[in-house]
Formats: C-alpha cells, structure tokens, sequence
C-alpha cells in the first residue's frame, strides 16, 4: 500500500572513462572482447525488435513519450532496461523510461536492493508494495499453480501505476524462449497456434504492452546477467513450482537444442513467417473462396 517514487541522484556519467562505456549501470561492466561483443548481440536484437514491430512511436523525438520498464529483479528484467539505456545513451530511444517494481509482499523480500540499486545506476523508479501474495496463496490451493492469478493482479497494477505516472507503454522482459515455451504450451495444450506478441494494445485500449527482448536467446540474457552481477532477487512465490507445463516445455526445447544445435532460432524464425494459406484456419484464410484463377502464391 505505500509506494515510493524516487529520482537518479547521478544520472550522468562521472568521468570520460565511463562516458565512453556507456550509461552509468555499465560502470562496473567487464571491459572483455566477449562481453562487449555480447552487449552488441543483445543491444542489435533489441534494436531490431523495436524498429521491425514500431514499438517507438513515429513523431517520439517531437513530443513525451514515456515507458513503464517492470523490474523484478530477475535476470531478464534487469537486461531488458540495462539494453533500453545503453539505446538511449546512443541516441537510438527517444522515450523517457521509469522502473518500476511491484513487491507483492512475500515473506523476506528484500526491500532495499532494487531501490539501492536503481539509484546508485542514476534510474527514475518507483516501487509499489501491494500484497498480493496473500490473495494468491489464500484462493489458490498448493496443489496448482499461482502463475495466472498472480499474472493477472500483477498485470493490473502495472496498468493503474503506468496511468498515474503518464505512461503510454507497459515494458516486459519476455526473451525469445519465453515466446517459444508459450507457443509450445498452446500447442499442446491449449489447442491453438498463439505466443507472445512483442507489441499489443491492453484490453481497454489505451496502453501499449512492449517487449524488446523476444528476438534475444535465453542464453545470452543469463551470460549478460552473471557478467554484470546484477543483485537477483529470486520470485518466493512460484519458485518451488518448477514442476508446470512451462518447465516441461522448457526441458523440451533444452533436449531438441542439445541434439540439433540452432532449433530455438529456426523455431522462432517460423513464428516471423506464418503462411495463413497453409495452416487451417478460415477465420485467417478464405478457403470457400478460393478458386483456380486466385490461388496464393507459394
């Protein structure tokens, strides 16, 4: 119920040296050939993902645009806006970002690193303490799984507090193995061809939920993360239900990749080239209608 909104007490850079790195959360960043050659793989992946889905508005360099960037403390959320400064400092972001974490009130949450943090890295924040581990773990029974009901409070609050701070997109961490673990999910078990869109607009109509990281691999957000030696606050809540559909999905697509090295990103290639004419669907393609003189062309 309290929330705390807090400005950079340094947002520049210090000194030439650092300058030269990059923003200020870089200043502890390894100076190796392989990390830096990993910050360009992931800083180029983001970068096309926000370009090929129009994910910065086209007239952003003439008026506010501003990005609610959701932080929990997890590998992928802090790559995610580690990635979205470094595109500012280069000049290629023209939005103004906040992080914000949500502290859903699970027993022993450590409540100082991410403020600690975001200031020492020179990032407007704001963080919202709302209980809502209670309410998941009062209506859901131990034996199933908190993650939609968790999801789905979670989701509102971030759209309340994207409002109020002037927000006109919801910014998650959701990396190319996230959308190809759903895609599997719906597969097999929802009965329909669906994943993750890096851009969508919420059900009301008036926010835009973004995510840059759906062309970066898992893999490359985790060498990212234990590189910069971000202070990972682990998830209490749904930590010990590893046992789910998303982990045998996970395993899946772990056991495809060790046996045909490159399956992920030739998966994920496909979910780029969909062919509505060689799928089932009529809703997506006129099968009634199609006649010898009309027919698609391959």
């Amino acid at each position: 119920m309290s929330e705390t909104l807090a400005q950079p007490s340094d947002a520049t850079p210090r000194n030439d040296d650092l300058a030269q790195s990059g923003p200020p959360i870089f200043r502890d960043a390894p100076s190796s050939v392989s990390f830096k050659k990993l910050r360009k793989r992931l800083l180029r992946n983001v970068r096309q993902a926000v370009d090929s889905f129009g994910m910065v508005p086209d007239d952003a360099r003439t008026r506010p645009v501003r990005w609610l960037v959701c932080l929990s403390g997890g590998k992928d959320s802090y790559t995610l806006l580690a990635a979205l400064l470094d595109m500012k400092w280069q000049g290629l972001l023209p939005v103004d970002l906040i992080a914000c974490n949500l502290d859903q009130g699970q027993p022993g949450f450590p409540k100082e690193i991410l403020p600690t943090y975001l200031a020492k890295a020179g990032v407007p924040y704001r963080i919202e303490t709302k209980d809502t581990y209670s309410i998941v773990t009062e209506k859901v029974p131990e034996s199933q799984t908190y993650c939609a009901l968790c999801s789905r409070l979670r989701r509102g609050i971030l759209y309340r507090i994207a409002r109020e701070e002037g927000c006109e997109a919801v910014v998650l961490g959701h990396h190319r193995d996230d959308a190809l673990e759903t895609f599997m999910m719906n597969l097999f078990h929802g009965g329909r061809l669906a994943s993750m869109p890096p851009k969508l607009v919420n059900d009301d109509g008036d926010l835009f939920v973004l995510r840059p990281l759906l062309l970066c691999a898992e893999n490359d957000i985790r060498k990212f993360s234990d590189a910069m030696q971000f202070p990972i606050i682990p998830c209490n809540l749904c930590g010990s239900q590893d046992g789910l559909q998303r982990e045998a999905m996970k395993k899946m697509l772990d056991e495809w990749e060790k046996t045909h090295p490159g399956r992920r990103q030739v998966m994920f290639r496909a979910l780029m080239h969909a062919r509505p004419s060689h799928l089932a669907d009529p809703k997506l393609f006129d099968f009634a209608g199609l006649d010898v003189g009309n027919a698609p062309k391959p």
